[in-house]
């Protein structure tokens, strides 16, 4: 069991340099700041895609479009705790920037803001022993409780202190925040809101990327790769795993960018589930896992051909059984793109 004072226990390696160099060079390519910065309607259907993606990763079974309905205020028929959790997620997402990512009191906030009416010790660390399990398997034991105060208090002076690259750090403190795991609950999405909060004081624009939809994709290396570095001892695989992660979404956005228009979240998903593929209605049903197909029509194929997102591969004969959608390449206009 490690004590306090705490010192990271990673090591610099030639995957992680090759990742930083081409995440900054990502950030630096993407131009459109100044159209995420002016447009609301943008910045909020970002916060959506986070939002529903950090909640699934725990098991949230709302869609992307009841997490849409909540947010807006409309009724949704769901579990009460769910959309507690949404509300929640909304409420802390839209004060993170107002937090202090190297106060502990601030941490505590957060956590109060996200958890309330969730677990009955909102906002305070942990008295008891906690561990994280995989089925009926023990995975992780955290450190006992009386030792969670003063490792949190130095987690944050050496991230307020350390002289390490931000995304570098920001994925340290991710790991080591889930190795201490000082709440009883809500652990894992307070990790990843507080690597947000870290990224946002490097590069201001990481508090609109939605990281979150990358490592909810790929979720089982997630916990994969915290699992080797817990056995291993070190944060090594997965600050790597978390910068490739990072790199991943800002290549979609670079290749997704469209004019100032916002693209509504449940579309978004519909784009990222096709791909580049050439897909049949149904397919793409199966990938986005629905069902009703009046309801697919009316809510995402139809609205993603009418707005030019989508095409069909066959024009000529829209009825054909045989009939697959692509996305669209550029838009009608060949306007320069911007970022969604």
């Amino acid at each position: 069991m490690r004590s306090a004072p705490y010192k990271p226990p990673f090591t610099i390696t030639e995957p992680m340099i090759h990742l930083v160099a081409e995440i900054s060079e990502k950030i630096g390519s993407i131009t459109a700041w100044q159209h995420m910065n002016s447009n609301p309607q943008l910045r909020r259907d970002s916060r959506i895609l986070t939002i529903h993606a950090t909640l699934a990763i725990e098991n949230n079974t709302l869609s992307i479009e009841q997490v849409t309905d909540v947010i807006n205020g409309r009724h949704v028929l769901g579990a009460p705790r769910e959309i507690r959790e949404v509300k929640n997620a909304y409420a802390a997402y839209e004060q993170l920037l107002t937090l202090n990512p190297y106060s502990a009191g601030d941490l505590l906030k957060g956590h109060e803001i996200l958890m309330a009416g969730l677990v009955e010790d909102a906002g305070h660390f942990r008295s008891g022993g906690v561990g994280v399990f995989k089925g009926n398997r023990v995975v992780h034991i955290a450190p006992p409780a009386d030792l969670v105060q003063e490792q949190i208090s130095s987690l944050l002076h050496w991230a307020e202190t350390t002289d390490s690259h931000p995304l570098i750090k920001s994925s340290v403190f991710h790991y080591e925040f889930e190795f201490i795991h000082p709440f009883a609950d809500g652990n894992g999405r307070m990790g990843r809101m507080w690597n947000t909060l870290l990224l946002a004081q490097w590069k201001p624009i990481f508090a609109w990327i939605p990281i979150e939809t990358i490592i909810r994709e790929r979720q089982e290396s997630y916990y994969s790769a915290l699992g080797v570095a817990d056995s291993t001892g070190t944060a090594t695989p997965f600050i790597e795993f978390l910068l490739q992660a990072i790199l991943d979404t800002l290549k979609l956005i670079e290749k997704d960018q469209r004019p100032t228009q916002a693209i509504e979240p449940k579309l978004r998903l519909l784009l990222d589930k096709m791909g580049n593929e050439a897909l049949s209605g149904a397919e793409i049903m199966r990938r986005m896992g629905l069902k009703n197909r009046p309801s697919f029509l009316t809510g995402y194929l139809h609205p993603a051909l009418e707005q030019g997102l989508i095409e069909m591969t066959m024009p000529d004969k829209p009825s054909s059984k045989n009939q697959t959608y692509r996305r669209r390449t550029s838009n009608k206009s060949g306007c320069e793109k911007a970022f969604i």
